[in-house]
């Protein structure tokens, strides 16, 4: 294929939704913009669905521009405006802790001189009728009405505080324009109307003019957000989302978005993306681009070490061989999975209908005859077998597979 510019693989990826600036293509092509992107400190780490955002920041750095990633410390004791109700009021020391973990986070991802700032150190020196003077009286009210998430929430209502989100923001643009001289907001197409606010305060206060684009929110086949599954996020740091869950998402990807993902979440080239898609097309089955979708994210978020152990127990399940887990290994694999408990030796008939892997003694001496029963790796056969705490793996579990997928674990105590 033809070489593109920077701006054209952008658009080849499906990363430019909305774009203000006439001359933004040229300007991102030939010239070292400084530019921001920001996140309030809701929780003390990011989810899958910001990493769409972090990834285009990292890309934008290594195309020779320079990232400041904002991070909310005081919009995000507001909350901007959901469209369905408003945000639940943090307190403002879990904000501050959330900060610290977050910062720390965006530096990890995006690397090199990404410069990580938080709207707090400026906001908290305004009094109201400062802020209500020196930027408020800039913005037309019906400008803000005509913003797309304050009008969807007029009808159910919208509060003071949320409706003044967006001159906030706007306010984080200037200030940043004119401290750290960002011409640039890059962000996710829900934050259009704050990035256009920005825009027109620096326009109007100093004349000047700035610059925006927005991504398309990343979302699922069924059309929910990138990164949620029954309202449960799935965490960047791996303390809370390990490398094996993350990587059982990722290549559990519908055939339909994994194209897509790799565009906009990969560092693969264009080449490179097109060369894994023709090989996933001929054989689907085996999941290439999904599994190569996996490796990319997770190395990236965890490093290469975390996703070959995200490999190992995925195929060690697969195959059955557990007796080399580590025992973070049987906590990650297994983290989700009620276990039950054993308090004695038993006799493996017992124990299986006892852990719920069997609805009776019968089913229990057929799975066992048939072969279909392995415990910690290894098939048993034997339905007169006495399964004792020598059998656990660290002197704790069991490991009972059933069939080919279904896997069930107890505990020894």
């Amino acid at each position: 294929m033809k070489e593109m510019s920077f701006f054209e693989e952008l658009q080849w990826r499906g990363l430019v939704k909305d774009i203000a600036g006439d001359d933004l293509e040229d300007k991102l092509n030939n010239e070292h913009l400084s530019f921001y992107w920001g996140t309030d400190p809701t929780a003390d780490s990011l989810h899958i669905g910001h990493y769409s955002s972090l990834v285009t920041a990292k890309r934008l750095a290594k195309a020779g521009h320079h990232p400041v990633l904002l991070v909310g410390g005081a919009t995000g004791l507001i909350g901007d405006p959901r469209p369905t109700s408003e945000r639940e009021i943090i307190s403002k020391e879990v904000v501050e802790a959330n900060l610290e973990g977050i910062k720390e986070q965006v530096k990890k991802i995006v690397g090199g001189d990404v410069e990580v700032v938080n709207n707090n150190d400026w906001m908290k020196e305004f009094s109201f009728t400062d802020f209500l003077r020196d930027v408020g009286k800039y913005i037309n009210v019906n400008y803000m009405l005509d913003k797309d998430i304050i009008r969807r929430r007029l009808e159910t209502g919208i509060t003071f505080a949320e409706f003044s989100y967006t001159l906030i923001q706007g306010y984080d643009f200037l200030h940043l324009f004119r401290e750290k001289g960002v011409t640039l907001q890059a962000a996710g197409s829900d934050q259009w109307g704050n990035i256009t606010t920005g825009i027109d305060l620096i326009r109007k206060i100093t004349g000047q003019e700035a610059y925006g684009f927005t991504m398309p929110l990343i979302l699922d086949a069924n059309g929910k957000k990138f990164g949620k599954s029954e309202g449960n996020a799935l965490w960047l740091n791996e303390d809370k989302t390990s490398s094996y869950e993350l990587y059982q998402y990722l290549i559990n990807t519908d055939d339909t978005k994994v194209e897509e993902y790799l565009k906009v979440l990969t560092f693969l080239t264009p080449s490179e993306i097109m060369k894994v898609m023709e090989e996933h097309n001929k054989e689907p089955e085996k999941r290439i681009a999904q599994k190569t979708l996996a490796e990319q994210i997770i190395t990236d978020l965890h490093g290469e070490e975390s996703c070959k152990q995200a490999i190992k127990i995925s195929e060690s399940l697969f195959s059955g061989d557990v007796k080399s887990f580590t025992e973070k290994d049987i906590n990650d694999a297994f983290k989700g999975l009620e276990p039950f408990t054993i308090s004695e030796d038993k006799n493996i008939v017992d124990i299986l209908v006892d852990g719920g892997v069997c609805s009776s003694k019968r089913e229990a001496r057929e799975f066992i005859t048939n072969g279909s029963i392995t415990i910690n790796g290894e098939k048993e056969t034997d339905v007169s077998k006495i399964v004792g705490k020598e059998m656990c793996l660290f002197d704790k579990y069991l490991i009972i597979r059933r069939g080919k997928k279904k896997y069930y674990i107890g505990i020894y105590k």
